[in-house]
């Protein structure tokens, strides 16, 4: 009698398993499911890209001021007055000759795209503006990190939805991730992402989008 319980309990499990894997394997291939996918995708790039990006900013700390002071050190103290000007070199360089979308502080460039280009942001923005603004900052620009990471998050999720050739909708939805993601991942705030990709980026609450600007906010910490 109790080898039969046995049996009967481990079948309807088995058969609940099965159906829990129908049930996810459906999921996958609807949009909800495409859509939630694409959002950890951009969710874990868009933390790796803020690491990177916080990186890059100490190693050009490091060589600008330990290498300036030794390169630069018979000038004294006024040193310090040469080396935001060598960075701004830089940046105006790579600005002019590489990608001009990463001269202005970020967000507005973004928020211009959502509403005017279709989210089309170019893939090279997320290469030209970390190293545009981790030169500049890390050669003591009088900037932030909030613009450029907003830009950089926003530019590989616009780059991922048209490889993929996906609609506008969808595409302002990952830019909205890369946003969020971005700062979730610089200021260690989650929902101050989510708020700020739909109050900032989208300039309103979207349910569809909701989900997933959730799902990269907190992966991508």
């Amino acid at each position: 009698m109790l080898l039969r319980n046995f049996q009967r309990i481990r079948t309807r499990a088995q058969q609940q398993a099965v159906s829990l894997s129908q049930r996810f394997l459906f999921l996958l291939r609807t949009e909800l499911g495409v859509t939630l996918g694409l959002a950890v995708v951009v969710g874990l790039l868009a933390g790796l890209g803020a690491v990177g990006f916080r990186y890059l900013i100490m190693e050009f700390e490091r060589l600008f001021f330990d290498g300036g002071a030794s390169a630069l050190g018979f000038m004294g103290p006024y040193y310090l007055i040469i080396i935001p000007a060598v960075g701004g070199l830089f940046v105006g360089l790579i600005t002019h000759f590489f990608a001009r979308e990463v001269k202005g502080h970020g967000v507005p460039e973004v928020m211009v795209a959502v509403a005017a280009k279709g989210g089309r942001i170019r893939s090279r923005v997320a290469v030209a503006k970390t190293l545009a603004s981790s030169i500049c900052i890390g050669s003591g620009g009088s900037v932030g990190r909030e613009g450029p990471i907003v830009q950089i998050g926003s530019s590989l999720g616009s780059t991922i939805g048209q490889w993929l050739k996906l609609p506008e909708d969808w595409i302002n939805t990952l830019i909205a991730c890369g946003a969020a993601g971005g700062i979730a991942a610089t200021f260690n705030a989650p929902m101050g992402g989510v708020f700020f990709a739909h109050e900032v980026i989208l300039r309103r609450v979207i349910t569809p989008s909701f989900i997933p600007v959730v799902i990269s906010s907190v992966l991508a910490l």
